[in-house]
């Protein structure tokens, strides 16, 4: 789960439809595609004139989100839906967006839980009103309760005990996990899985992940006034590469490790900057809960049965297997 530092994105319809030999895409503000026919697709079904809105607490200009639309945008396109992409960091604006949603007669809505508790009354509403919910990315311990259909992510206190576990193979002693939005469920989930599952000590660092020059300084100042931390965790690819830059800043010895993935990170990964990173895969989260929804309403499918989650990670990208990711980030897709 990733929070970025700007806290409203655009939002602009995306309309998207599969072309015979491309898609067309048109600039306004956002990317609209425009539909070709409504006749049936390849799978047998008709999504023509099938409206969806993805509303995440992401911000604009953010790569891991960028990811999580891209995914989104290309379920849309197999399924000729009618893509409409929003995000804010804001819960209660958030929350608002989901009744802008309801409002508009989507006929389904996926959706981020980073704080559940907002979201409650714009799920009932959107049920009340017959239309399905799925999520993606963050709330994995909330779907359920909320009554959503389906989830698609990452266990983040399944993943941050793999990170744990992964630091004691390192012989890390001493971790520093960074936490760029407090209250955040799956931010606060990650750190504590690293620390129920790591040998040696963890500390959380809250820091201002709305000012990337401001992480940088904070993490740094920690590093100087405490020499044993050997390993800065990061919940968030751009935080990584800063937590690199507050490493030699501080001209300490301490490794860089963390969540998420992008283009920066992998060649970090390669230059052995950053040790390694965590991936939950924000492609496939966008796709899958778009495709869910075309999925349930055109032939009943529901993932998971309703009762369990997807599961999109975590898969740990190494300096070893690099590789194998690299040319997927360098086309803006892992």
């Amino acid at each position: 789960m990733n929070t970025p530092p700007p806290p409203h994105t655009s939002v602009r319809r995306t309309r998207v439809a599969a072309l015979a030999s491309a898609l067309c895409l048109l600039v306004s503000g956002c990317s609209v595609f425009g539909a070709a026919d409504d006749g049936p697709d390849a799978a047998g079904g008709s999504g023509g004139g099938m409206k969806v809105t993805l509303v995440t607490h992401g911000g604009k200009g953010d790569a891991f989100w960028d990811l999580v639309r891209k995914g989104a945008e290309a379920a849309a396109a197999k399924d000729r839906v009618d893509l409409t992409y929003v995000g804010d960091a804001d819960p209660a604006a958030q929350a608002d967006l989901v009744r802008d949603a309801v409002r508009d007669k989507a006929d389904g809505i996926a959706l981020t839980l980073a704080k559940p508790a907002a979201m409650r009354g714009p799920v009932a509403q959107a049920k009340a009103a017959g239309i399905p919910v799925v999520g993606l990315n963050s709330g994995i311990d909330a779907w359920r309760p909320t009554g959503l259909l389906e989830y698609f992510g990452q266990d983040e206190s399944v993943a941050g005990g793999a990170v744990g576990d992964k630091l004691d193979e390192l012989k890390a002693e001493h971790a520093l996990c960074v936490v760029h939005e407090r209250g955040n469920v799956a931010l606060e989930a990650r750190c504590a899985g690293v620390r129920k599952a790591f040998g040696g000590d963890t500390d959380n660092l809250y820091v201002d992940g709305t000012d990337m020059n401001a992480v940088t300084a904070t993490i740094a100042s920690r590093l100087r006034q405490d020499s044993s931390i050997d390993e800065v965790v990061t919940l968030g690819a751009q935080y990584g590469l800063s937590a690199v830059k507050a490493v030699e800043q501080a001209g300490s010895g301490a490794k860089v490790a963390t969540f998420d993935l992008n283009k920066d990170v992998v060649e970090a990964v390669q230059g052995g900057d950053v040790q390694f990173a965590v991936d939950q895969q924000p492609y496939l989260q966008g796709y899958l809960a778009v495709d869910a929804l075309w999925l349930y309403r055109t032939n009943g499918n529901v993932s998971g049965g309703g009762t369990a989650p997807v599961l999109t990670g975590p898969a740990f990208v190494t300096r070893s297997n690099v590789s194998a990711v690299a040319r997927f980030a360098a086309a803006g897709t892992r």
